[in-house]
């Protein structure tokens, strides 16, 4: 788990060892990763034993190839809410890198070793952009993002005249469809890998808690000398370079870039933006992240997301189910720390 809520100290556990193992168990229980993967695995059980060819090679293969993307998206949005920050153009920042991609690649020939990292650093500008407006203005992320989402995404359709990029290089389709022992997409490791190295990120750098800090208490923050200003832009350069990785997994998965590949304005990127890291147990308050919870939190949504499509429940039904699920999260985790509170442990 990776939460900035405060667990007992290890005196008090030597002092008590009983009480302290007691308090750890407690903590785990009601914690979200825990509670997501209990029922991600309750849910998994079910789908594979009542829906034909649910967990057949190839359909796991293709959850788990959705799951790298959503976890890549629900990233990108959890890097910014660390601070109480929104960014609602996460998905035109992931579409505007891919066709940014798909121009370096197609038309200008640049190697895929070398458009691929400049993707990436064109997606953390366009994040640079949202995190310097928001601080230089001092209006909340929401609407600065709000209008950045459409800004981005207009100018995208002008410059390319919404016209995709679909004779990329062949390397780029086979990675995307390329399987790992079989059965395990690329996509979903380098997610797992990303997962990794933030969890790393907010648990021993100086720039990741900071950002902590900055998202529990800003005022605090300032007084302990924190400059709260650099840390917010510093996030949404986060966010959009890991939105502008999910733009390019997307790509890979497709075989193209495509202009309305998240959706128009790139909406379509919205509800699993926020599911993910809220499911997880990310505070939309900011000060929290859990990295493994956006993890199972995405993995949880794909694979209720497929067994439904199985079901041949209408795409409108899951939509509502999803939305009920970000609302039941949300009330889930005031409860949550409600417990927690009585009992002492936050």
């Amino acid at each position: 788990m990776n939460h900035t809520v405060a667990s007992p100290s290890i005196a008090t556990e030597a002092q008590n060892p009983v009480q302290g193992r007691g308090s750890t168990l407690t903590r785990l229980l009601l914690s979200n990763e825990f509670g997501l993967a209990v029922l991600l695995s309750f849910t998994f059980l079910i789908f594979a034993n009542t829906l034909q060819g649910f967990s057949s090679t190839f359909s796991l293969f293709t959850i788990g190839r959705q799951i790298g993307i959503n976890t890549m998206i629900g990233l990108a949005m959890m890097a910014v809410i660390v601070t109480g920050g929104l960014d609602l153009s996460v998905g035109a920042i992931g579409a505007c890198t891919a066709m940014f991609f798909g121009y370096l690649a197609q038309v200008l020939g640049v190697p895929l070793l070398l458009a691929v990292p400049l993707s990436i650093v064109f997606g953390a500008g366009l994040g640079f952009i949202n995190g310097t407006t928001v601080v230089k203005s001092g209006v909340h992320s929401f609407i600065i993002t709000l209008a950045s989402m459409s800004i981005f995404f207009g100018l995208m359709i002008f410059l390319t005249k919404a016209q995709s990029f679909n004779q990329l290089p062949p390397e780029v389709q086979g990675f995307g469809k390329s399987k790992l022992a079989g059965v395990v997409s690329p996509l979903l490791i380098i997610s797992i890998v990303m997962c990794s190295a933030l969890s790393l990120f907010y648990r021993f750098t100086t720039l990741g808690r900071s950002m902590l800090a900055a998202g529990a208490n800003p005022k605090a923050a300032e007084l302990s000398g924190i400059r709260t200003g650099p840390i917010i832009r510093a996030c949404h350069v986060l966010t959009g370079g890991l939105a502008a990785l999910a733009g390019l997994m997307l790509t890979a998965r497709t075989g193209a870039a495509i202009p309305s590949m998240a959706g128009q304005l790139g909406q379509d990127w919205l509800l699993p933006a926020f599911l993910a890291p809220v499911l997880g147990g990310t505070l939309l308050a900011g000060g929290r992240v859990s990295v493994v919870g956006t993890f199972l939190g995405a993995a949880f949504v794909n694979v209720m997301t497929s067994g439904l499509l199985l079901m041949r429940v209408g795409e409108f039904w899951i939509l509502a189910c999803l939305g009920f699920m970000l609302l039941l999260a949300v009330l889930t985790d005031k409860a949550r720390q409600t417990i927690l509170s009585k009992k002492g442990m936050v």
